[in-house]
């Protein structure tokens, strides 16, 4: 009720690619939440909600030092490989739609931010997001951490480590524990 788009990247996003039919490979889900997933995805269809998913993601045979990312379609990811960022293309469309908004509250990096070869939508989203003209909110402490991580922080409007304290507020008009 409180947003024009969504935007779900992350480890997040293999449970809504799932809920979809997709294949997704060896990546993380969350199979309890599809139920919920489902009704997340039609309720935003229903209000005229954007809801923007990658459309391709970075992906390895398994998260080590020595393995090797290729980028596929979201709705192509081998059995065999797990998601470990959203990919290019990916990247520039939710981009542009952060360029559009007035507001961002943005909670939650885009992949394994940490490991230079999946950290590509990460910095992306991260630069939209200090660039962008909209009051900007970051939450979380992996989202700040990326935030830091590449020197935007004074580019941001509000940065708070409570993440999930974060989306109460914005949700529930309070924060947990005052």
């Amino acid at each position: 009720d409180k947003v024009n788009v969504l935007a779900v990247g992350g480890g997040m996003v293999f449970t809504f690619l799932a809920a979809q039919g997709n294949e997704i490979g060896k990546s993380l889900v969350e199979t309890e939440q599809i139920v919920t997933v489902e009704e997340i995805i039609n309720r935003a269809k229903k209000l005229g909600i954007k809801l923007l998913l990658p459309t391709d993601i970075v992906v390895a045979p398994e998260f080590t030092a020595t393995a090797t990312p290729t980028v596929v379609l979201a709705t192509e990811m081998p059995v065999d490989q797990i998601g470990l960022d959203i990919g290019p293309e990916s990247a520039k469309n939710f981009a542009i739609e952060i360029e559009k908004c007035k507001t961002v509250f943005w909670n939650g990096p885009m992949g394994v931010f940490e490991d230079e070869r999946f950290s590509s939508g990460t910095r992306s989203i991260a630069e939209a997001v200090a660039n962008s003209s909209a009051f900007t909110i970051v939450g979380g402490g992996d989202s700040v951490a990326a935030i830091n991580s590449y020197n935007l922080e004074s580019e941001v409007d509000f940065i708070s480590t409570g993440g999930g304290a974060s989306l109460e507020l914005v949700e529930y008009g309070d924060l947990p524990g005052l």
